[in-house]
């Protein structure tokens, strides 16, 4: 960045965040992915000082757009199936997304009864002490604070681990769980192909771009794979918040990065080698690996990095990332890693020429400012 750039950037890191909106017609918000999904567009940004044109491409391009020894860096995490849909006793219906158990309280043996934290759609219409079902299982709504409640359920961990195996579905956004109801299909368009570790609350959306044969094309041009680990929570996707903005902390997230990993793309980076992080989960927890100069440590904790304008990122040379809901963390996220400016021109640019948006959507391939 210039010295003129580092200021402007300042200045818009002390703005309210609301700076960071545009307007999308509600026909853009994809509700099921491309198939294959492959197929999925890609709007290609390059680097602001090549002088280059915004670039309509396709996923399926990847081979040909990327360069021979560049490490794509995925996110493994594995999406829970923690949405449950219940049937209330006076015969109305509310749903209920999982957030995280709660310790066993020591009076009260884990055979009997488990606590989750959960989030309550619509919540005002569930009263405290209401006994709710899932399945078999009776639930009670134990308290409430707007959307966020915590439930009982008349039952063991381990009997609502299976039941959410065979039962739950998968938590898709409120906007497309808003326009349509969860398929059995979402099982699998809604897991990456890269999922090894259970724990995420949503999916890291630009990893569905992904297929097996793409992958083979793409390793046998010389391009290689890393798998970093963020479990997607309330922190990525959760509306941002005046609190969130002025302390640039979101939610914490547990993440790792093992050592053998940090190692093999600093080596490749010191050869000269792009890394490119493949969604912004993945460039949080690479950046929040890393020191000033880009150097990656391993990581194993929670992180809180909310990436905002100001703030440059030194761990990645590019960026695969979908197109993110306006005044959202992760608009904020590419808008700091692109710029603003340009990245707000090449979201009017994707609205014009009717990519798809969000997380079923189409994609972009960002050169960092």
């Amino acid at each position: 960045m210039t010295a003129r750039a580092d200021a402007s950037a300042a200045s818009a890191a002390s703005a309210d965040f609301s700076a960071y909106t545009y307007r999308l017609p509600s026909a853009r918000i994809a509700l099921t992915p491309a198939r294959p999904r492959s197929a999925a567009r890609l709007l290609v940004l390059p680097p602001p000082e090549s002088g280059e044109a915004l670039d309509d491409r396709r996923i399926a391009d990847l081979p040909q757009i990327l360069r021979a020894g560049d490490m794509l860096v995925v996110n493994d995490t594995q999406v829970l199936p923690h949405y449950l849909p219940l049937a209330r006793q006076s015969g109305g219906r509310v749903a209920l997304t999982l957030i995280a158990p709660l310790p066993e309280p020591d009076t009260k043996p884990e055979s009997k009864t488990v606590r989750w934290r959960a989030f309550l759609r619509p919540a005002r219409k569930v009263k405290i002490g209401e006994t709710l079902q899932f399945g078999r299982i009776a639930l009670t709504l134990v308290s409430r604070q707007g959307r966020e409640a915590v439930v009982e359920f008349a039952c063991s961990s381990a009997r609502l681990a299976a039941a959410l195996k065979r039962h739950g579905q998968m938590p898709l956004p409120p906007y497309i769980a808003s326009r349509r109801a969860p398929a059995a299909q979402d099982r699998k368009d809604y897991q990456t192909m890269f999922a090894r570790a259970p724990g995420a609350l949503a999916a890291p959306t630009a990893g569905l771009h992904f297929t097996p044969a793409l992958c083979r094309t793409l390793r046998a041009r010389g391009i290689e794979f890393f798998a970093l680990r963020l479990h997607v929570g309330v922190g990525t996707f959760a509306p941002l918040t005046q609190a969130q903005w002025r302390q640039k902390k979101l939610a914490a997230e547990w993440g790792e990065l093992s050592a053998e990993m940090a190692a093999a793309l600093n080596r490749g980076r010191a050869e000269g080698r792009r890394l490119i992080a493949v969604g912004t989960t993945s460039l949080r927890l690479l950046e929040s690996a890393a020191d000033k100069s880009g150097r990656l440590s391993p990581f194993c904790g929670t992180t809180d990095l909310m990436i905002a304008p100001g703030r440059r990122c030194r761990a990645s040379d590019g960026l695969l990332t979908n197109f993110h809901l306006p005044r959202s963390s992760l608009f904020v996220l590419v808008c700091a890693y692109g710029g603003t400016a340009r990245l707000k021109a090449a979201y009017a640019h994707a609205i014009r020429q009717k990519y798809r948006f969000y997380s079923y959507g189409d994609a972009c391939l960002i050169a960092p400012c």
